[in-house]
């Protein structure tokens, strides 16, 4: 039995790592590898082991224990899935996945461990330790990051505000083409978008290009998506998704956007503006400054491919 589940373990953590690999380097198939792995991490692994482990303890006491293992596992790598796979409820799930292990599965283990006077206090110590160090870690590491990015969006915003009073100074094309007069649309989108959002914060889109610094809450994730979902757009972002996907299209049969163009036009199909879960992955999954930024920067090359037609 224990030889079929360390196979099983390691066939799972195979299939869990190839999907990873595949994720970051954009080849297809990763979302559902992942998605396999991790559904058989936990919905087949971890519970054969668990009663593989309760069956040969010796004395078959505290199931409730390894139910609450098992239950802990389920819901952090469930969170985990989602927040890769950019579902709707990510951030919920992981709100609840965070403190989970310590407000469920702590308590339970030191009432049950407490009980057993065979149980070794440096057991104990180890478990308390490891928690302790993965928080400590885990706050660091996303207090470093969430600041480096935030850093990185405001040199980003000025550039492109650089670049885009720039694009603004060249004359208008003489003719209007279907190309232009679809990036037209898409960039009312993308202020009406900028609006909703510099509202929601409290701020205004001049003092943004002054200072991006202005922002309240920069690293706060989904509020973009609220301020959105708040506007009469149902769902949000599914209006800018459609116009970048039109927009897209016409492009595609227009030779006058091959050659210096076809770099923005990747760029933009990179950002996967024809998966399903593009709008969450925008303006739910990223920062809000980060969010302001990828506005600024569409705007900023739909001027210039607007341009390649003056």
């Amino acid at each position: 039995m224990k030889q079929k589940i360390y196979i099983l373990g390691l066939v799972t953590a195979i299939i869990a790592f190839t999907g990873t690999i595949f994720k970051l380097n954009h080849f297809p198939g990763a979302g559902i590898l992942i998605t396999i792995g991790l559904v058989t991490l936990v919905l087949v692994f971890i519970p054969a082991a668990l009663v593989n482990h309760y069956k040969t303890a010796g004395n078959r006491k505290n199931p409730f224990l390894y139910i609450i293992t098992w239950l802990t596992s389920f819901v952090i790598f469930t969170s985990m899935l989602f927040k890769i796979m950019h579902w709707p409820g990510a951030g919920i799930m992981l709100t609840i996945a965070l403190p989970f292990p310590y407000v469920v599965f702590l308590p339970v283990f030191l009432v049950t461990t407490s009980k057993n006077k065979n149980y070794s206090i440096y057991n104990t110590a180890f478990v308390l330790l490891l928690l302790a160090v993965n928080s400590v870690f885990a706050a660091l590491l996303a207090l470093n990051v969430s600041k480096d990015r935030i850093m990185d969006s405001y040199d980003l915003s000025v550039n492109y505000n650089k670049v885009e009073a720039i694009m603004d100074k060249l004359p208008e094309a003489a003719s209007q083409t279907a190309v232009n007069q679809k990036i037209d649309e898409v960039l009312l989108t993308v202020n009406n978008y900028q609006d909703l959002i510099f509202e929601y914060d409290g701020i205004t889109e001049a003092e943004w290009n002054n200072n991006p610094d202005v922002l309240f809450l920069p690293d706060n994730r989904g509020m973009a998506a609220s301020a959105l979902q708040e506007s009469d757009e149902e769902p949000f972002g599914s209006g800018l998704q459609e116009g970048l996907q039109d927009l897209l299209s016409l492009m595609e049969k227009s030779p006058a956007y091959e050659g210096s163009s076809q770099a923005i036009i990747d760029d933009m199909e990179s950002q996967g503006i024809n998966d399903e879960y593009w709008p969450a992955m925008i303006f739910t999954d990223n920062n809000l400054s980060w969010v302001l930024i990828y506005l600024d920067g569409l705007e900023t090359n739909l001027k210039i491919l607007k341009s390649k037609e003056f």
